[in-house]
């Protein structure tokens, strides 16, 4: 029988014409990655030289601002800006186009100084997809090793207490870490406490001169007991939430009305704190007035009352939603008064603005200042002055970018082309499993399997690091 067979169309586009598209779209993507290795280095020296610090709560909040990145993006970038900066192998092959942007993300996510070099020879040699199943794997091990590391801290923890024959009371014990930084951190609270109070005491009455001054053992002793008095006393019960975290500020009114005249603002155990601070606590808190003489003597107080009653927090958190300052979309905010109550100012929708605490403390503390224009908008100036808006202008953009790219490249002595960024990779299959156990320190220091097997096929991926350690490699793969 005869077989008839379709002609096959003949493609729409000379090979040729394909294939030189192809090359421009590799090298156009070289240059990229060689740009965006000098941009992630400005972010870097941005970001250590703290220029995001101008009102913005990160360098990702800022760079969601001014280049209109997404948040998540931003921080990404971030993280591989400060990883890069310990990295400096990973960081030129990213600037000479020799690896990608994508690449160097995944790869970041777990390499060291000590692994750096093994991890940029898979880099080289395998595609995007292989290094994300790498690094995923990676990360996996580490995962396992923290968490049996973990179990067996959970395991070991313990604590003796016991009576000695003399009746002094030994303790020992080893307690999980975040446990112990608690107890750290109590025993020198209570220290504190101790040693202020014994200096108190020394101003009041001359110590006796042959009693030495107590060791630092004997300081955590007499700590220890004071945690176990203070726990005891209160019946181990922390209090209620709203008195545990209620903060307390006396403040003059003249103060809240003007910072510059005199008189107190202080918390309720008597540490000073500024003008300013008491005017951002007083935007949003309960207010109780108490009118005394001219002595000092106290003669009347008055009910508590909140500064924004809830009606109107609600329509507050209605109409703003999130804090208002540019960039900020935090939606846990405090109410601010754009013009104090204390200047005469009104509890007003129209004289309140949410603001995060973050920026609240700057729009008080840092010199930054809101107003209302009379269309309802609201205006964020710097502390220069300099207006901050909501959408900063866009950078100028030469009428060829691509040629003008190209031209910083040539002038930094860069020859980037197609083949640049070529992985090594030939398409064969390969095993995760036994990559990582020629890879990661943690499986070589363990041996978990036999490298020295009978050799099926070559592996380029790891390939480089075995030739590098000068061991006989085996390559294993999967259907």
């Amino acid at each position: 029988m005869p077989i008839l067979s379709q002609p096959v169309p003949a493609p729409p586009y000379p090979f040729a014409d394909l294939d030189r598209l192809g090359d421009e779209i590799a090298d156009l993507s070289a240059h990229l990655d060689a740009a965006t290795a000098r941009l992630l280095a400005l972010i870097r020296e941005f970001d250590a030289r703290g220029g995001w610090n101008s009102g913005f709560s990160s360098c990702a909040a800022w760079l969601g601002w001014r280049v209109g990145l997404d948040l998540g993006a931003a921080r990404e970038r971030v993280r591989v800006a400060r990883a890069l900066g310990t990295l400096p192998r990973l960081a030129e092959a990213l600037a000479c186009g020799e690896i990608s942007y994508a690449k160097v993300r995944a790869l970041t996510r777990v390499a060291t100084p000590e692994t750096e070099a093994r991890l940029l020879a898979v880099g080289r040699a395998g595609t995007a997809a292989h290094i994300e199943r790498i690094v995923r794997g990676w990360r996996r091990m580490d995962r396992q090793a923290e968490a049996r590391k973990a179990t067996r801290q959970h395991a070991d923890r313990g604590l003796h207490v016991y009576q000695d024959d003399d009746g002094t009371v030994l303790v020992r014990g080893r307690l999980a870490p975040e446990v112990g930084a608690l107890l750290i951190r109590a025993l020198d609270a209570a220290r504190e406490t101790l040693y202020q109070r014994a200096r108190v005491t020394a101003g009041a009455s001359p110590p006796d001169p042959t009693m030495a001054a107590p060791t630092r053992a004997q300081q955590q002793a007499d700590a220890l007991a004071l945690l176990a008095e203070t726990a005891l006393h209160h019946e181990i019960d922390p209090g209620a939430p709203a008195e545990r975290y209620q903060v307390v500020v006396h403040v003059d009114a003249a103060v809240l009305a003007d910072p510059e005249q005199p008189g107190q603002s202080v918390l309720e155990e008597g540490s000073h704190v500024s003008a300013e601070t008491s005017r951002r606590l007083a935007c949003d808190a309960s207010r109780v007035v108490m009118q005394h003489d001219d002595e000092g003597r106290l003669l009347e107080v008055g009910a508590r009352t909140r500064t924004i009653p809830p009606a109107l927090r609600r329509a507050l958190l209605h109409r703003d939603r999130t804090c208002r300052f540019p960039g900020c979309h935090v939606r846990v905010g405090q109410g601010h008064h754009v013009r104090h109550w204390a200047q005469g100012g009104p509890t007003t929708l129209g004289n309140l603005i949410l603001l995060c605490r973050r920026h609240h403390h700057a729009v008080h503390e840092e010199g930054y200042r809101v107003s209302r224009g009379s269309d309802g908008t609201f205006d964020f100036r710097r502390p220069d002055g300099r207006l901050l808006p909501e959408v900063p202008p866009t950078a100028p953009v030469p009428a060829d970018p691509i040629h003008t790219l190209h031209a910083q490249h040539a002038a930094l002595g860069l020859r980037l082309h197609a083949r640049t960024a070529c992985p090594g990779w030939l398409g064969e299959r390969f095993d995760v499993g036994w990559a990582l156990d020629v890879l990661h320190p943690r499986a070589i220091a363990l041996g978990t399997r036999h490298l020295e097997e009978e050799p099926r096929a070559s592996l380029p991926l790891v390939d480089p690091v075995l030739q590098q350690a000068g061991r006989r490699h085996v390559s294993h793969f999967i259907a």
